[in-house]
C-alpha cells in the first residue's frame, strides 16, 4: 500500500491521517495524530464465506498504553489488564454512532480495534478515536454509509469552545459535550453541563456538527485516495409471500397484544402469537426456516406499533406523546443505611442507597495521565430478575458502566464540593424492575438518596428518556418511553437536569441521523417532562435533610498549627495510634495541619477532637487547668496539665496552710486543679494550687 498523508486544522489542534505504513494486514488501518496524542484504530471483517447473521457482530475495543505517557503500570505483572471503566465508556462511545450506518442486513463480523500510542494531556484521545473508527472504516471496504466526523465542545461566557484542553466541567468551562455525525445528520450525543439551557445544549450540538465538516470531508480525500473496492456481500432477499402469511396469521393477534398495558402480559400474549405463527409456517416442510419468520414478525410488530404512533393513536399503555408514566416516592426506605430511595415510574423501579464514608474511602483512579481520586462514586446495577429473567451475576457489564457513568454525569454539578462537604460518598441503584429508561430512574433516585442522607445537593435532580418514530417526513417524539417502544424506534435521547437547566444529555440515533426540528421538540417536551417529574419528588422531599442518620459517620474537622503534627502523631504514629484505639474515632492530618476525625458515633468523634485539642494546645499564663498528679518530690509534686506537659507545683504552693510534707497534701493520681503562673523561656511551667480563688475553684474548666 502507498503510505498516504492528510493534515487539517481542527480549531487550535492540527490532526495528522496516516494510512498503507502500519498494520497493513488490517482491512482498514489510520494513524490520527492531534497535537502529539496518537491513535491507531484498525478495522478486520470476517472473510469466511459463512451464513451472516440477521444482526451485526460489532465489537469495538479502546485500549490504553501506559507507554503512551511515558509511564510504566503497576500492579505485580507490570502490565496492562482488564478493561478500565474509562476504556469502556471509550468503547461504548465509539460503537454509538458507526454501529448505525452499516447497511441493513450486513451480519459480517467486524473488529474494531483503537489503541492509544502517545498522550498529549491536553488533547483527550476520545475524539481521535472517533475520528480513527470512522477513517478506517471508509477505506476497509466495508458496507458502512459514513464517515462520521467528531468533536468536543465545551462553553464559558456565551461562547462555544471548539475541542478544548480538558476532561469533565472545569472553571474554564460548563460543558463538556462530544457529538458524532454524519455530513447531514448528528447520531450521537454525550454530554455534562453545570445546568445550562435547551438552547445553550442545541447550540453546542449544532455548534460541533458545523466544526466536524472538515473531518468528514478529509476522511472522504482519504478513502478516495485509497480506493479500496468495496466488500463483496449479498443482502439476503426479502420474501413478499413470507410478509403476507405472517401478516394474515399474526396481525390481529399482534395489535391486541400491543394494546396490553402489564409489560409481563403482554409479552406473554405475544409468546403465544408468535408460538402459533411458529407452528404454522415452521412446521415439518419447514418451508421457511424459524429465523426469517421472526426477523418477518418482528417487522409486523414494529409496523404496527410505530404506525399507531404516527396516526396519532395512543401508545401501547393508552399514553399520549407527552405524558410521564405514574410516579412513585418513597425514602429512608431500608432502616440501617445512610440514605435510601425507592423511586417507581410505571413499569421501571430503582432502589438507590447512599453510603457515606472519609477521604480515603474515595476511589483511586488510575488513569493514564496520572493518578487522581474520586470523593463521589456511582454504581449501578441492573441483575436479570428486573426483567423477569434468568442470566449470570458477577462483575458489571459494560451497559451497566455505561448507565453507571451516565447517572453520575446527571447529578455530579448538583454535588457540593469536598470542602463544603468533606465525605467521600458512594450511591448504589439497584435496579429491581425495568421497563424503559433505568438509568434516568437512577438520576431521580440518587438525588432523593442523597437528599434522605442529608448530603447538601444544589437540588434535586430528575431525568427523563425521550423515543422517537420517524418515517420519511412523519415524525413523533415520545416522552418517557417504554422497552418496547426503545426497541421498536429510532432514537433514545436522555435528559438530566435541576429546574435551573441540564446536567446531562445523552442521544443515540438508529437511524441515519435527525433533524434540528426533531431536537428542538425533544428538548421541549424533555424540559416538560423533567418539570413533571421534579415536581412528584419535591412533594416526598425537597431539601436534603438536617441530621444525617444515627448510623452515618460524623466528620469533625479544625486545623492546627503544622508544628504540631508531629505532637499528634508521636514517635512511631503512638499517639495517634492510642487516641484511635482508646475513642473509635479515625484521624487524618493533612501537611496543611487540617485535622479530619472520622467516627461513627458523635461523642467519640468530639472525645478525639479533645484530645488532639490537648495535645496541640499551648500552655498559658493565668489560665486554670484540670491536672494529674504525675510523681512527688520533697520540694514539690509535677502534674500534668496537658498531654506531655507537666508543671511543678512548689510545696509553698500546695495549699493555705503549712504543710510538712507533699505526701501530707497530694497522692499520685489524684486530679487536682491547678493555675498557671509561668511559663519560662525554656518551657518550664510553674503552677499553684492556692493562688486559685474560691469562684476559680468552683468554675468549670474548658
Amino acid at each position: 500500500m502507498t503510505h498516504i498523508i492528510k493534515s487539517f486544522q481542527y480549531g487550535d489542534q492540527t490532526v495528522t491521517l496516516e494510512t498503507g505504513e502500519i498494520a497493513r494486514q488490517a482491512d482498514g488501518a489510520v494513524m490520527v495524530n492531534m497535537n502529539d496524542t496518537v491513535v491507531l484504530v484498525t478495522v478486520v471483517i470476517d472473510k469466511r464465506a459463512t451464513v451472516e447473521k440477521d444482526f451485526l457482530p460489532l465489537t469495538v475495543d479502546y485500549q490504553e498504553k501506559t507507554y503512551a505517557a511515558g509511564r510504566i503500570p503497576g500492579g505485580f505483572f507490570r502490565r496492562e489488564g482488564r478493561p478500565s471503566e474509562a476504556e469502556i465508556l471509550t468503547s461504548r462511545l465509539i460503537d454509538r454512532p458507526i454501529r448505525p450506518l452499516f447497511s441493513a442486513g450486513f451480519g459480517r463480523e467486524v473488529q474494531v480495534i483503537a489503541t492509544v500510542k502517545s498522550l498529549n494531556p491536553a488533547v483527550n484521545p476520545e475524539v481521535p478515536a472517533l475520528i480513527g473508527a470512522s477513517a478506517a472504516l471508509a477505506i476497509s471496504g466495508a458496507p458502512f454509509n459514513g464517515p462520521i466526523g467528531a468533536a468536543r465542545v465545551g462553553y464559558k461566557n456565551g461562547e462555544y469552545l471548539l475541542n478544548p484542553a480538558m476532561i469533565g466541567l472545569t472553571p474554564d468551562s460548563d460543558l463538556d459535550l462530544v457529538v458524532a455525525g454524519t455530513e447531514q445528520a448528528v447520531l450521537m450525543v454525550e454530554s455534562e453541563a453545570r445546568g445550562l439551557s435547551e438552547d445553550v445544549m442545541l447550540g453546542a450540538v449544532l455548534f460541533g456538527h458545523e466544526q466536524m465538516q472538515v473531518v468528514i470531508q478529509t476522511i472522504k480525500e482519504l478513502a478516495a485516495e485509497v480506493n479500496k473496492p468495496p466488500l463483496e456481500w449479498t443482502p439476503a432477499a426479502t420474501d413478499p409471500e413470507l410478509a403476507q402469511a405472517v401478516a394474515a396469521q399474526a396481525a390481529d393477534g399482534l395489535g391486541e397484544a400491543y394494546r396490553i398495558k402489564d409489560k409481563m402480559e403482554r409479552y406473554r400474549a405475544l409468546d403465544q402469537v408468535r408460538n402459533a405463527v411458529y407452528a404454522e409456517l415452521c412446521g415439518e416442510d419447514e418451508k421457511w426456516p424459524q429465523p426469517l419468520v421472526y426477523a418477518a414478525l418482528e417487522k409486523l410488530e414494529k409496523a404496527i406499533v410505530r404506525g399507531r404512533i404516527l396516526r396519532g393513536e395512543p401508545r401501547i399503555d393508552g399514553r399520549d406523546t407527552k405524558t410521564v408514566r405514574p410516579i412513585s416516592i418513597r425514602t429512608g426506605v431500608l432502616p440501617r443505611t445512610h440514605g435510601s430511595a425507592l423511586f417507581t415510574r410505571g413499569e421501571t423501579q430503582a432502589l438507590v442507597v447512599t453510603t457515606l464514608g472519609t477521604e480515603r474511602d474515595s476511589q483511586i483512579i488510575d488513569a493514564l495521565d496520572g493518578e487522581r481520586r474520586e470523593a463521589f462514586m456511582l454504581h449501578y446495577n441492573f441483575p436479570p430478575f428486573c426483567v423477569g429473567e434468568t442470566g449470570r451475576v458477577g462483575s458489571p457489564k459494560r451497559r451497566e458502566i455505561g448507565h453507571g457513568r451516565l447517572a453520575k454525569r446527571g447529578v455530579l454539578a448538583a454535588m457540593p464540593s469536598i470542602e463544603e462537604f468533606p465525605y467521600s460518598v458512594r450511591v448504589v441503584s439497584e435496579i429491581t424492575e425495568s421497563n424503559g429508561s433505568s438509568s434516568m430512574a437512577s438520576v431521580c433516585g440518587t438525588s432523593l438518596s442523597l437528599m434522605d442522607a442529608g448530603v447538601p445537593v444544589k437540588g434535586s435532580v430528575a431525568g427523563v428518556a425521550m423515543g422517537l418514530i420517524k418515517e420519511g417526513t412523519d415524525f413523533a417524539v415520545l416522552t418517557d418511553i417504554m422497552g418496547d417502544e426503545d426497541h421498536l424506534g429510532d432514537m433514545d435521547f436522555k435528559v438530566a437536569g435541576t429546574a435551573e437547566g441540564i446536567n446531562a444529555l445523552q442521544m443515540d440515533i438508529k437511524i441515519e441521523g435527525i433533524t434540528r426540528e426533531i431536537m428542538q421538540q425533544a428538548l421541549a417536551q424533555a424540559k416538560d417532562g423533567r418539570m413533571h417529574i421534579l415536581g412528584e419528588m419535591n412533594k416526598v422531599i425537597d431539601h436534603h435533610r438536617s441530621e444525617m442518620s444515627e448510623h452515618a459517620p460524623r466528620i469533625i474537622e479544625f486545623k492546627i498549627h503544622p508544628e504540631k503534627i508531629r505532637d499528634v502523631i508521636g514517635k512511631g504514629g503512638s499517639t495517634i495510634r492510642a487516641i484511635t484505639e482508646e475513642t473509635g474515632a479515625t484521624i487524618d492530618i493533612n501537611d496543611e495541619g487540617v485535622v479530619k476525625i472520622f467516627s461513627v458515633q458523635k461523642s467519640a468523634g468530639e472525645e478525639a477532637k479533645k484530645r488532639v485539642r490537648l495535645i496541640t494546645a499551648d500552655v498559658e499564663v493565668g489560665k486554670i487547668y484540670e491536672g494529674k498528679v504525675a510523681r512527688l518530690m520533697d520540694f514539690g509534686a509535677f502534674v500534668t496539665i496537658l498531654p506531655g506537659r507537666d508543671g511543678l507545683v512548689h510545696i509553698s504552693q500546695i495549699c493555705e496552710e503549712r504543710v510538712q510534707s507533699v505526701s501530707d497534701k497530694l497522692s499520685e493520681g489524684d486530679h487536682v486543679r491547678v493555675k498557671v503562673l509561668e511559663v519560662d523561656k525554656q518551657g518550664r511551667i510553674r503552677l499553684s494550687m492556692k493562688a486559685l480563688t474560691d469562684e476559680e475553684r468552683a468554675a468549670p474548666v474548658e
